[in-house]
Protein backbone atom coordinates (compact mmCIF):
# COMPACT_ATOMS: atom_id res chain seq x y z
CA UNK A 1 0.00 0.00 0.00
CA UNK A 2 1.10 3.24 -1.10
CA UNK A 3 1.25 5.76 1.84
CA UNK A 4 -1.07 9.08 0.45
CA UNK A 5 -0.49 10.74 3.13
CA UNK A 6 2.65 12.85 4.38
CA UNK A 7 4.26 13.76 7.52
CA UNK A 8 2.99 17.66 7.07
CA UNK A 9 -0.58 16.46 6.01
CA UNK A 10 -3.08 17.08 8.08
CA UNK A 11 -6.00 14.42 8.00
CA UNK A 12 -9.80 15.01 8.92
CA UNK A 13 -12.89 13.13 8.60
CA UNK A 14 -14.86 15.50 6.09
CA UNK A 15 -18.50 16.27 6.14
CA UNK A 16 -20.75 13.45 6.87
CA UNK A 17 -18.60 10.95 8.53
CA UNK A 18 -18.16 11.07 11.93
CA UNK A 19 -17.41 8.59 15.14
CA UNK A 20 -19.75 6.97 16.84
CA UNK A 21 -20.75 4.54 19.31
CA UNK A 22 -23.13 1.76 18.89
CA UNK A 23 -24.88 1.18 22.15
CA UNK A 24 -26.15 -1.95 21.33
CA UNK A 25 -22.92 -3.47 20.48
CA UNK A 26 -20.84 -1.50 22.43
CA UNK A 27 -18.72 -0.60 19.75
CA UNK A 28 -17.55 2.64 17.99
CA UNK A 29 -18.07 3.15 13.93
CA UNK A 30 -16.81 5.61 11.75
CA UNK A 31 -20.00 5.99 9.88
CA UNK A 32 -19.79 7.39 5.97
CA UNK A 33 -22.76 7.72 3.96
CA UNK A 34 -24.10 4.27 2.93
CA UNK A 35 -21.15 2.31 4.88
CA UNK A 36 -20.07 2.18 8.15
CA UNK A 37 -16.88 0.55 9.45
CA UNK A 38 -16.26 -0.85 13.20
CA UNK A 39 -13.50 0.01 14.65
CA UNK A 40 -10.70 -1.71 17.47
CA UNK A 41 -9.12 0.41 19.78
CA UNK A 42 -6.10 1.11 17.74
CA UNK A 43 -8.56 2.81 15.15
CA UNK A 44 -10.18 4.61 17.59
CA UNK A 45 -7.47 6.10 19.07
CA UNK A 46 -6.11 7.08 15.68
CA UNK A 47 -9.25 9.09 14.54
CA UNK A 48 -9.77 10.44 17.65
CA UNK A 49 -6.44 12.55 17.37
CA UNK A 50 -8.11 13.55 14.05
CA UNK A 51 -8.57 17.52 14.77
CA UNK A 52 -8.04 18.95 11.91
CA UNK A 53 -5.51 21.14 13.32
CA UNK A 54 -2.68 18.97 14.18
CA UNK A 55 -0.27 17.36 11.05
CA UNK A 56 0.31 13.40 10.59
CA UNK A 57 3.91 14.02 11.94
CA UNK A 58 2.41 15.59 15.22
CA UNK A 59 -0.57 12.94 15.75
CA UNK A 60 2.38 10.08 15.70
CA UNK A 61 4.22 12.20 18.05
CA UNK A 62 1.38 12.73 20.21
CA UNK A 63 0.25 8.63 19.85
CA UNK A 64 3.92 7.69 20.91
CA UNK A 65 4.00 9.42 23.53
CA UNK A 66 0.78 8.45 25.09
CA UNK A 67 1.30 4.85 24.47
CA UNK A 68 5.25 4.74 25.66
CA UNK A 69 5.77 3.47 21.89
CA UNK A 70 8.22 3.80 19.06
CA UNK A 71 7.34 6.86 16.95
CA UNK A 72 9.03 4.72 13.85
CA UNK A 73 6.38 1.88 14.92
CA UNK A 74 3.42 3.94 15.31
CA UNK A 75 4.58 6.36 12.64
CA UNK A 76 3.87 3.40 9.91
CA UNK A 77 0.74 2.28 11.35
CA UNK A 78 -0.68 5.32 11.75
CA UNK A 79 -0.01 6.37 7.75
CA UNK A 80 -1.37 2.39 6.55
CA UNK A 81 -4.22 2.92 8.70
CA UNK A 82 -5.42 6.54 7.13
CA UNK A 83 -4.13 5.67 3.63
CA UNK A 84 -6.54 3.09 3.54
CA UNK A 85 -9.41 5.37 4.91
CA UNK A 86 -8.04 7.76 2.27
CA UNK A 87 -8.22 5.23 -0.54
CA UNK A 88 -11.99 4.98 0.63
CA UNK A 89 -12.86 8.86 0.85
CA UNK A 90 -13.59 8.38 4.69
CA UNK A 91 -10.59 10.38 5.84
CA UNK A 92 -9.45 13.72 3.66
CA UNK A 93 -5.95 15.88 3.65
CA UNK A 94 -5.45 19.58 3.97
CA UNK A 95 -1.91 21.17 3.60
CA UNK A 96 -0.19 22.31 6.34
CA UNK A 97 0.12 25.89 4.71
Amino acid sequence: MTALIGPDDIPYLPRGVRLQGDRVRGIRVLQAPERALQLDQIGEAILSELDGARSLDRIVRDLAARYNAPVEQIGGDVRDFLTGLIERRMVFLKDAA
